[in-house]
């Protein structure tokens, strides 16, 4: 009991020390997973040409890397949640590398599909959602500041690795180019090995508490009280801070590990397997409550149409660069501009909405980001030069890093920070469908229309319906918290006499 005090009493501190080291692990993880996909497109001609496909076959490519990365980001939440964050990102290390060394080798379009789409995609969506979780269990005060800085990797990563892929390509062909790509997307395994899991700060009331109703399962299961008390059923802090008033501080289930009970010496004990195997169910369905909030299931919705927009311009916008006369070196660097310029996005609005004053006005900011994106592609289809296109990147980047910062943010403060993990895997896996259809929708509106106007078109249109779905259930949801402030209040005012 005083080794298990002792230990407890070893908390990792939030808010600064080893945070700062998983923020930067979290940081490596956006470059090579988010700016790697970006730079897909700079491929996209390389591919085409090479195939011989057209511009809708080719940008099934880039959508299925997209699509899985999303659709399987809620199993990098359960390998997370049931293991650690350590496994899930080392183990999609190994898949991404060896998915794109596969990929260098494809003598046709649809290996392309099962290699970098699937298998890369795979070993991309084990390491995102861990890792950026792992960055709220660190941080409470400043947690729209680190993830600021975390989510910045995505554009300091396409930054630099937009030209530099585009020079490996010209020396070294599409296939060196996938190949050093390959040797670089390892290096996540690094990061996954320094992701080290942080244990809950618990009260002196709540440790005595718990080691004493954890007595009698020791006597069972010889399971430590710490590992049993978070194995088998959620805490009370857990159960209540889905609640707008709760305070209290808790962490989401993958920053704890927590491994099934040992079997006792020479006896298999298949009631306690039994008893962990529905613990770990029960808690399975405690890890998404927050599904049946009306103000999730809001910003969900928005969720789905700003996925169908954001990813055209990042997929479209070389092609169109190269469309309208401007060079290879020139369009390559427009996604540079980009990448820097959401550098900037990510870290301003990340430092200001941790203001006092804008804290509470977090929501407000995201939706005008999206608005402000949705508008910027809009106007795309006007600027047919390289002096033009240039304001549309520098704009377009900043609200783009803008709003990416704020998602984790804005879902944490909806559903607490223990449920982060999980929401993140249901917001990204909200994602997946509208990353696999919209770039080929975008390719076919290209080869009917013979023009990159209705794509975009389609973008700007999607984010500005996205914001405004999201503006409206958040004034509706409002205007029906006073209201059931009103009648609260009017029930407890003492009749007259």
């Amino acid at each position: 009991m005083v080794a298990g005090k002792q230990q407890r009493g070893s908390e990792a501190p939030l808010d600064g020390g080893w945070g700062w080291v998983i923020v930067g692990c979290c940081f490596m993880v956006t470059v090579c997973t988010r700016a790697v996909t970006r730079c897909v497109s700079i491929f996209f001609v390389e591919f085409q040409a090479h195939f011989g496909a057209d511009y809708a076959a080719t940008a099934w490519v880039h959508s299925l890397v997209d699509c899985t990365t999303m659709l399987c980001a809620p199993v990098g939440s359960l390998i997370g949640n049931r293991w650690s964050c350590r496994v899930a990102v080392m183990l999609g290390g190994l898949l991404s590398s060896c998915g794109l060394l596969l990929s260098s080798f494809s003598t046709r379009l649809e290996f392309l599909y099962l290699s970098m789409g699937v298998l890369t995609g795979v070993g991309f969506a084990l390491c995102y959602t861990p890792a950026i979780a792992m960055v709220g269990c660190y941080f409470r005060q400043r947690k729209a500041l680190a993830y600021g800085i975390a989510m910045s990797g995505s554009g300091i990563g396409t930054f630099v690795l937009a030209p530099v892929v585009q020079l490996l390509i010209e020396l070294y062909s599409w296939r060196g180019a996938l190949l050093v790509l390959s040797a670089f997307v390892a290096n996540l395994g690094v990061c996954g090995a320094l992701l080290r899991p942080i244990r809950p700060q618990e009260d002196e009331e709540q440790v005595e508490r718990e080691e004493k109703e954890s007595t009698g399962e020791e006597r069972l299961g010889n399971v430590s009280s710490r590992n049993t008390e978070v194995t088998v059923k959620p805490s009370k802090e857990s159960e209540d801070s889905l609640l707008p008033s709760g305070k209290s501080l808790s962490f989401p289930m993958e920053c704890v590990s927590s491994p099934p009970p040992p079997l006792l010496s020479g006896d298999p004990a298949p009631q306690l397997q039994r008893r962990w195997f529905f613990s770990s169910c029960f808690l399975s369905f405690k890890e998404y409550r927050f599904l049946l909030l009306p103000d999730f299931l809001g910003m969900a919705m928005s969720f789905l149409f700003l996925a169908t927009g954001c990813s055209l311009p990042f997929i479209y916008l070389v092609p169109y660069a190269l469309s309208v006369g401007v060079r290879h070196q020139h369009a390559a660097f427009l996604m540079s501009i980009l990448g820097v310029i959401s550098i900037v996005g990510n870290i301003t609005f990340g430092w200001l909405t941790d203001r006092r004053c804008l804290k509470p006005y977090r929501l407000a900011c995201y939706v005008f980001s999206v608005a402000m994106e949705g508008l910027c592609c809009l106007f795309v289809p006007l600027l047919q030069s390289f002096p033009l296109l240039v304001p549309f990147a520098i704009l377009y980047g900043y609200f783009d890093g803008a709003y990416v910062a704020l998602i984790p943010v804005v879902t944490s403060d909806l559903v607490g920070p223990q449920y982060l993990s999980s929401a993140l895997g249901v917001v990204y896996f909200l994602h997946a469908i509208p990353y696999l259809v919209s770039p080929p929708i975008g390719g076919w509106l290209v080869d009917v229309t013979g023009s990159y106007m209705a794509t975009f078109f389609l973008s700007g249109a999607a984010m500005v319906l996205s914001s405004l779905v999201l503006s409206i259930i958040s004034r509706i949801r409002r205007c029906q918290h006073r209201v059931s402030a009103v009648t609260e209040d009017n029930k407890h005012e003492p009749l007259p006499h």
